[in-house]
């Protein structure tokens, strides 16, 4: 099936929230079709979960259009609700009762849930599935909201930062069970910090910054050609030098020639996705400051230094 034919799964149009005089989200647009895996990236406070509260119905916009499932998110009965799985930064489970115990009930909410012990292992918790919740560490407390989020086999899920705290290993059965989920059918929107899971999971990703999104697209296109053109490093008597070059390989070799002989230190760093997002980031609080409105003394002997929060 052609996803991009159907109508989106999400729909965002010039999404605004305000709180008193801070504007969080700030005319942010996207879609995000059937079955994508679609990641919001940004900085600590650039608007990220404000948005994704705002969609899953939580918290409500001070302006613009979303739908979620054909649904107004502030408008949403028990019937869409029973379609989101939610991976929340943190939630409170009941802490006396054990792993398997708790997924059992919430098991019962759904009318085809995914098999406990499957959603269990597919975690990392086959071990701790008759342990008490409240005994749990707290990166294994964090793998029970996952499995909380997914053991209704919903059609759209959130992942806010889902696997903090989570082990190198457990984070990889973590991304195995994703693209199982996204082979079901299974659309999801995804925040997280980490880079690296962002170009593992994600179809395409959008970028926030102060509020505002910066760029929009597939993992290997954002940024735009230009932010992957290969650098190549290198030391001479002038101290450490690099040049950006389509074809480093030539330019090592012409370099390596007019030296007479290998380079020291030489390096050809091919950009990542963490070196793209950290450059739209930059670029995005730089364009911010340099348009913030800013305070003039009231007089030539007094000049206030109270910061206003951004």
């Amino acid at each position: 099936m052609d996803t991009m034919s159907t109508r989106p799964i999400i729909e965002v149009r010039e999404l605004r929230k305000q709180y008193g005089d801070v504007t969080a989200v700030d005319g942010v647009s996207f879609d995000i079709h059937q079955g994508e895996t679609f990641a919001l990236l940004g900085p600590n406070g650039a608007g990220k979960s404000t948005t994704i509260e705002i969609l899953e119905g939580y918290r409500h916009r001070t302006g613009g259009d979303a739908s979620v499932l054909g649904v107004d998110p502030a408008k949403g009965g028990l019937d869409w609700k029973a379609r989101l799985g939610i991976v929340l930064q943190s939630s409170a489970e009941a802490a006396n009762v054990t792993v398997r115990e708790q997924l059992t009930q919430f098991a019962r909410y759904y009318a085809d849930p995914r098999d406990v012990d499957e959603v269990i292992e597919a975690v990392g918790l086959t071990s701790k599935a008759g342990t008490r919740i409240g005994k749990l560490s707290g990166g294994q407390r964090r793998r029970v909201d996952v499995a909380l989020g997914v053991i209704g086999r919903p059609t759209l899920l959130f992942l806010d930062e889902p696997t903090t705290g989570f082990d190198p290993e457990a984070r990889r059965q973590f991304w195995d069970l994703i693209r199982s989920l996204k082979r079901d059918g299974t659309t999801i929107l995804l925040t997280t910090h980490y880079l690296d899971e962002a170009a593992q999971l994600a179809d395409r990703v959008a970028v926030i910054a102060a509020g505002r999104l910066v760029e929009i697209g597939a993992v290997d296109e954002i940024g735009g050609a230009d932010a992957r053109i290969p650098v190549v490093r290198w030391r001479d008597e002038h101290g450490l030098r690099e040049e950006r070059t389509e074809t480093p390989a030539a330019r090592v070799a012409a370099l390596t020639a007019a030296a007479g002989g290998e380079l020291r230190d030489l390096e050809v760093i091919r950009p990542s996705l963490e070196d793209i997002y950290l450059g739209l980031v930059h670029a995005a609080d730089a364009a911010a400051a340099s348009t913030a409105p800013s305070a003039a003394p009231t007089s030539a002997t007094h000049v206030t230094t109270t910061g206003v929060g951004a």
